[in-house]
């Protein structure tokens, strides 16, 4: 039996869908003037911008979409299943900060921090993905989209969950994709991303994430509508109308995706939030905010769709027992629904900042619930007679060969992140926050770059030099090495 964690009840279910089925046709959805057309094709009604979607449409495209998909490594090896209950968990996206890991500061987020980021995560195998965690604020702005995908792919073989902040941007992530697979058959045959793509609250999709989806599903590339409802600011109070408002965007956004491309894949995500009426902010370490990411998940799974969600994150602003409290919550909590991929690992202070040290607590956390979820399970024909009748009362059930031959079975090992009193050299444990910067040292120290194939990899700096020129980008920072400085062409 594998424990799992519902909220909804069916009627409760039918409710939200009745009613988010209901708010795509009356009062309908804000879609940009690039899908007008692809909208109006399939008879659907757009009057001054607004949407008005039919029901029996919104239902035939859902069932369209497949129930689920993989995403590859490197080396062309499925390593991440969207879909059914398979859960997966990759770091949080797009921070502007990073907590240093001396100060406990925050401060603008590098390109070398990433790497550094890029090369812990690899070696943890709690996270089935990468994510383009930071944004690099040493590159210029206008290719920060595609630079900090393109030092992911130099440095890991792991698939990616990536993202564009514009439209013009995604055709730039999509070519190095094409280069690092070798081409766009490849690409979408064997995804190596997967593209988060936000509408703005409430029902509104945007000029750059109307043509995000009809891109992505024209290219075959996996997109994950990252939808975002914030209860008691830009939707309703209640959870339940905030799972409404989830349900009514992903909806409306597979709508325009599937008329794009039928068929193409695609995820019921987001990152939904409760609106706190003290302070103003978004606290993604509530427990409603929990609540509404397990929620909106189910009505995903009751669609049969793939699903996403964000959790594993804390709101504090420095690594403490607040924000590892909150992102241990969550993360057994995501994976007991079932989610698929959960995103935010490594994320503090409202999904602002990033901390590597905090990535590897999380992964601790992460490594339980992933046990949790393994669940209890008999082994062998008796489940405690037969070493009774070895041991009988006396109960020394360490010199059994069952004890020996089960124990890493039936338990997790954490590393030396977490305490459980064995003693150093001194007799003395360091706190958390010491091991965590320790774990983080020994994972570098053992990561091992493997290049990708060379006409590959000379093709994607030709084409980061060509790119980041038009923006005034000397170099390429954390990839140019002295190596490459013999290549003809590659360094000016």
């Amino acid at each position: 039996m594998r424990p799992k964690l519902e909220l909804l009840d069916k009627p409760l279910i039918e409710r939200i869908l009745d009613e988010a089925f209901q708010l795509i046709e009356d009062p309908g959805v804000r879609v940009a003037p690039c899908v007008v057309d692809l909208l109006r094709g399939a008879g659907i009604t757009v009057k001054d911008g607004v949407a008005h979607i039919p029901e029996a449409l919104a239902r035939r495209l859902l069932d369209l979409v497949p129930r689920g998909f993989c995403l590859y490594n490197r080396s062309g090896a499925p390593a991440v299943r969207y879909g059914g209950d398979d859960v997966h968990f990759d770091p949080g996206s797009s921070c502007l900060n990073i907590l240093d890991p001396e100060t406990q500061q925050t401060r603008p987020a590098l390109s070398a921090d990433l790497v550094r980021l890029v090369q812990v995560a690899e070696k943890l195998p709690q996270f089935a993905a990468q994510s383009t965690a930071v944004v690099c604020n040493d590159v210029p702005p206008e290719i920060g989209d595609w630079y900090r995908l393109l030092l992911v792919l130099w440095y890991s073989e792991k698939p990616v969950v990536t993202g564009a902040f514009s439209a013009s941007s995604l055709h730039t992530l999509l070519d190095l994709l094409t280069i690092e697979s070798g081409s766009r058959e490849a690409l979408r045959d064997q995804p190596r991303a997967i593209f988060d793509v936000c509408p703005s609250p409430p029902l509104n999709w945007s000029e750059f994430a109307s043509q995000n989806l009809v891109d992505l599903a024209r290219a075959g590339v996996p997109a994950e509508i990252v939808s975002m409802p914030l209860a008691g600011a830009t939707a309703p109070v209640t959870l339940a109308g905030s799972v409404v408002q989830h349900a009514t965007e992903c909806i409306s956004g597979i709508t325009i995706h599937q008329l794009a491309q039928p068929g193409s894949p695609i995820v019921w995500g987001g990152a939904p939030a409760i609106f706190d009426m003290r302070t103003g902010k978004t606290p993604m370490g509530a427990i409603e905010t929990a609540m509404l990411d397990v929620a909106c998940a189910q009505v995903g799974k009751y669609l049969g769709l793939p699903t996403h969600a964000y959790m594993v994150a804390g709101d504090g602003r420095v690594i403490d027992a607040q924000v590892e409290m909150e992102s241990g919550m969550s993360a057994a909590l995501g994976a007991l629904a079932g989610i698929n991929m959960i995103s935010g690992a490594g994320m503090l202070d409202f999904l602002a900042c990033h901390s590597i040290e905090k990535l590897v607590i999380d992964a601790e956390a992460i490594a339980s619930a992933q046990r949790l979820i393994e669940g209890i399970e008999p082994r062998g024909d008796s489940l405690a007679v037969a070493m009774f009748a070895q041991t009988g009362l006396h109960g020394d059930f360490l010199k059994l060969k069952e004890t020996r031959a089960l124990f890493r079975k039936e338990q997790h090992f954490p590393s030396a992140i977490i305490d459980r009193g064995l003693p150093g050299p001194d007799s003395a444990m360091p706190g958390i926050l010491d091991r965590a910067r320790q774990r983080v040292e020994d994972l570098i120290s053992q990561y091992e770059r493997h290049p990708l194939a060379p006409d590959h990899e000379k093709e994607l700096i030709a084409f980061a030099q060509r790119e980041g020129k038009k923006f005034g980008l000397e170099g390429l920072p954390e990839i140019l090495r002295p190596e490459y400085e013999s290549e003809a062409g590659l360094i000016k």
